[in-house]
């Protein structure tokens, strides 16, 4: 019989024994899979062949040091793809940039704190102050995570001094309000004497699109309004100002609706009283209630001080 307990106590001993080890073992392997995050933001866009064009706009604006350092950052971070789209496709052009302007624009890509993707709420147009002291628009969809209309295409990629989401595109500051970016835009020459002419009217349509807003303009491009008839500047100078008005209050929404917020058959209310129809097979595109086919959206999302335009390649007929 004492052999017999004997047997049991050392059986028993054993197999606890064997547990605490196995035990021991799973955790130390759970403990090995999480890896300490070990490298700042800075460190990681530097190792990153996809950063390349992002790591020398960071060192030529001088702010490797500063996403090195302590902190809770959130990086929007372009790829160089998005740094190709923007016509900054080489490091000479990146260097070409006044420093004052390339450091504005990356710290419009930077949150003075770390949001990781799932903390961010579903939601549209919410509006974050960047490091540039100008906001961006984030929106969370079915479809993603925006930023300014740009899709998140990787996210939570984690650093010790916070987290990097890319992105396809390079954020621009706002560089004024609608007209003055319509202004300062060579293609809308055409679009700008028509504000001009229009607001000889009873109604003043540059003063309503330098207000608050935000509003949302389909921007026609100087060849849209060619094709529409109006064959130079000065036929637009020679228009009837109530019918400009009544044109161009078409092409306006009165909120902000970046590309992330178009939807299919949508059919958002413009300010002359009429609603214009979106539609994205093919390419997002807006057609005009007397437009025979829809305008293409070419470019969109250039985020104004008071709102956002799109470019479109047709003039919409109310």
């Amino acid at each position: 019989m004492e052999i017999f307990n004997t047997y049991i106590f050392k059986k028993t001993a054993m197999i606890v024994g064997l547990v605490a080890v196995v035990f021991m073992s799973s955790c130390k392997k759970d403990d090995d899979d999480v890896m300490p995050v070990t490298q700042s933001i800075t460190e990681i866009v530097l190792a990153n062949n996809n950063f390349s064009l992002l790591r020398a706009a960071l060192i030529q604006a001088g702010l490797a040091d500063v996403l090195a350092g302590k902190g809770n950052f959130t990086v929007f971070a372009p790829n160089n793809d998005a740094f190709v789209a923007a016509g900054l496709d080489t490091e000479a052009k990146i260097k070409a940039l006044p420093v004052e302007t390339l450091k504005e624009i990356l710290l419009y890509h930077v949150l003075d704190e770390k949001v990781i993707s799932s903390a961010i709420a579903n939601a549209s147009n919410m509006e974050v102050e960047t490091l540039a002291d100008e906001d961006v628009f984030i929106t969370k969809n079915a479809n993603g995570v925006f930023v300014n209309g740009a899709k998140v295409i990787q996210a939570d990629i984690m650093a010790n001094n916070g987290v990097i989401h890319v992105i396809n595109t390079v954020l621009m500051p706002p560089a004024g309000n609608i007209v003055q970016v319509a202004q300062a835009n060579p293609n809308f020459t055409f679009l700008v004497a028509a504000v001009l002419r229009a607001s000889q009217g009873s109604i003043n349509v540059a003063q309503v699109l330098s207000g608050d807003g935000p509003f949302t303009v389909f921007a026609p491009t100087n060849q849209a309004f060619i094709n529409a008839g109006f064959a130079n500047i000065d036929a637009i100078r020679a228009a009837d100002p109530a019918v400009l008005t009544s044109i161009l209050t078409y092409h306006v929404v009165a909120s902000r609706v970046l590309s992330a917020d178009l939807t299919e058959g949508a059919k958002p209310a413009t300010v002359n009283g009429e609603a214009v129809t979106i539609t994205l097979t093919g390419g997002a595109k807006v057609k005009g209630n007397k437009n025979a086919s829809a305008a293409m959206i070419t470019a969109a999302d250039m985020v104004t001080s008071n709102g956002v335009i799109h470019v479109i390649d047709q003039v919409l007929l109310p």
